[in-house]
């Protein structure tokens, strides 16, 4: 992993399934993988008070903490950053549950579908 920028506390990591999905998810979108990465941000909504995004953007603002991991390079703004210090980006597989899921050591209570939770 390398750090390009500075974060206020722990960068978020990323497991290799997470980064092998988004990279192939990019590139079938036909995204420049040197510029372009994965957002996480957190925004107000979700029945605990706060949720996850995820969307792939061309380049990273300009004082957003980007870390690389296999590859991926994921940004994220100085605002979210403060609620994810620390935590891990995953990519569960399966027929019931596949998708991204970030596991929060921040998050003092989840909902029950776990994209929403509360500090």
């Amino acid at each position: 992993m390398s750090q390009t920028a500075e974060t206020t506390g722990q960068p978020v990591e990323v497991t290799e399934a997470a980064a092998e999905q988004a990279l192939d998810l990019l590139n079938n979108e036909g995204y420049d993988t040197d510029e372009a990465g994965l957002r996480l941000f957190v925004q107000q909504g979700g029945c605990a008070g706060l949720s996850y995004g995820l969307r792939f953007d061309l380049e990273p603002e300009e004082d957003d903490a980007i870390t690389e991991h296999n590859g991926l390079r994921v940004f994220v703004d100085p605002a979210s950053q403060k609620y994810v210090d620390g935590s891990v980006l995953d990519f569960e597989g399966g027929l019931q549950g596949a998708g991204f899921h970030v596991e929060n050591p921040n998050a003092e209570s989840e909902c029950g579908c776990g994209e929403s939770f509360r500090t």
